[in-house]
């Protein structure tokens, strides 16, 4: 990485001073310069690449013959836009484990010398996984489609259906983010991110229609956000179910998470690079 890459956001007043215009050029010089990491480390895409297909060929081919009775096409129509659900999470605990390693590698401390808002570091963060989890929604697309997924509505409907995904997915990166930050290893992160991910993925009407389960496991369900995005997603792909309410709640939940989370994720990167 060049020396003017990483000096960029310098410029500015002082923190707690600067300007919407200052924070704004921060903000574009940290995305890209997290771009360009990505660049000279591909591996860093890797997960918003392969998961999707992996989890589409695993769940289509293992499980979708049982679980849609043997037609594993209409397993495909409803799992697919399940999975954009899921996407989200995933990375959002990737991004989760990355912070806390640069904090333990030393590269977050080259901040602490700049003059720049310290809330530009992980908005710069967030933009730069916002895009891969879009391209991470966009590969699950193509690979669904190649496999049988059938667009029932239409175009504008399929972009509001990964648009509402990614909104959701960015709020729950703020999340992981404060967990990267309030954790001492990576592993911890890791470990208590994937405590947090199972049941929000498995109890949720992602993999399967929530009728056949325990009524205290489908109260689980219906509260969950993941099982509300899930059915805002099929019903905007399908043209079939509500799709007002499930869309409002997905988008209460990511508000929500957002105004709590973030001030705290930005507080606790304050102290930690103060």
């Amino acid at each position: 990485m060049s020396t003017a890459t990483m000096t960029a956001p310098v410029r500015g007043k002082s923190d707690g001073r600067i300007g919407p215009r200052a924070n704004l050029r921060h903000i574009g010089a940290l995305v890209r310069r997290y771009v360009m990491q990505i660049r000279y480390e591909p591996f860093a895409m890797f997960d918003a690449l392969a998961q999707p297909i992996v989890f589409a060929l695993l769940f289509t081919y293992v499980f979708g013959g049982a679980m849609a009775g043997g037609n594993r096409s209409e397993y495909v129509n409803y799992f697919i836009p399940g999975l954009m659900a899921m996407g989200g999470l995933n990375i959002a605990m990737s991004i989760g484990i990355g912070v806390n390693d640069d904090f333990n590698k030393g590269v977050m401390d080259r901040f602490r010398t700049m003059p720049i808002a310290r809330s530009s570091v992980l908005i710069a963060k967030l933009i730069v996984e916002a895009g891969r989890m879009l391209v991470s929604t966009v590969i699950l697309l193509i690979m669904g489609f190649i496999m049988g997924f059938e667009l029932e509505t239409g175009p504008v409907e399929l972009l509001a259906a990964v648009a509402l995904s990614v909104v959701f997915g960015s709020s729950l990166t703020w999340v992981f983010m404060l967990l990267g930050m309030s954790l001492s290893t990576p592993q911890a992160v890791s470990g208590l991110g994937f405590i947090v991910m199972m049941p929000l993925q498995f109890g949720s009407s992602i993999f399967a229609p929530t009728a056949t389960m325990p009524g205290w496991l489908r109260s689980f369900t219906e509260f969950n956000p993941l099982s509300r995005l899930a059915d805002a997603a099929r019903a905007l792909t399908s043209g079939h179910g509500a799709v007002a309410e499930p869309v409002m709640v997905t988008l209460g939940w990511a508000v929500a998470l957002t105004v709590v989370v973030a001030p705290l994720a930005v507080r606790r990167f304050r102290i930690k690079t103060s």
